[in-house]
């Protein structure tokens, strides 16, 4: 039998502070947090973070070298430790006892030990959601695919920047390594 867990993804204050508009956001994503939690479904957080000065960031990553320049500009901490801005959005806040990974790339695996707790807890089948759908999501569903997880992607526990590019992802590109599902979907077939 398959033994999920749900993995929360770059749900970090600085990242939700961009999506301010969606409000309905944290509650769906509450919502599946609860339903795996009440079923036994591991709860697994991944965050990007790095270490003071940020020696992880090469200046040839174009996702990242932003962010190291910005803080040498004296404009935050850029996801470094102690960074109040790289924490976990209070409304979703990890439980006692629920792993919290640091990913130093956009793939959930890059530079975690996600894979090795993953494998030490059983788990065969990952339960996707994160912002943004085109960064995080994305990259963990093809590494995890090339891994031979099992994957459910929860279109609505997603966010990206432009909302054609998560239409596309999760109606076109997704479904063929990933089941697409709704929250209340998911949730629902937890207690059927």
């Amino acid at each position: 039998m398959a033994k999920s867990a749900l993995l929360v993804m770059d749900v970090q204050q600085d990242i939700v502070r961009r999506f301010a508009d969606d409000t309905e956001y944290l509650t769906r994503l509450g919502r599946a947090v609860a339903a795996a939690r009440a079923a036994g479904v591991p709860v697994v957080y991944v965050v990007v973070g790095f270490r003071a000065g940020h020696p992880e960031i090469s200046p040839r990553n174009k996702a990242f070298s932003g962010i190291a320049g910005a803080v040498a500009a004296g404009q935050g901490r850029g996801f470094a430790e102690g960074d109040p801005g790289a924490r976990i959005h209070s409304d979703l806040a990890p439980a006692d006892g629920e792993v919290v990974v640091v990913k130093k790339r956009v793939s959930a695996f890059a530079g975690s030990d996600l894979d090795m707790v993953l494998r030490a807890q059983g788990v065969d089948s990952l339960v996707l959601a994160g912002i943004a759908t085109s960064g995080v999501v994305l990259s963990t569903l093809r590494q995890a695919a090339d891994l031979d997880f099992g994957l459910t992607v929860l279109e609505d526990g997603c966010l990206d920047a432009d909302p054609e590019v998560h239409r596309v992802l999760t109606g076109k590109v997704f479904p063929r390594q990933a089941d697409v599902v709704s929250v209340d979907e998911w949730a629902a077939s937890l207690t059927a």
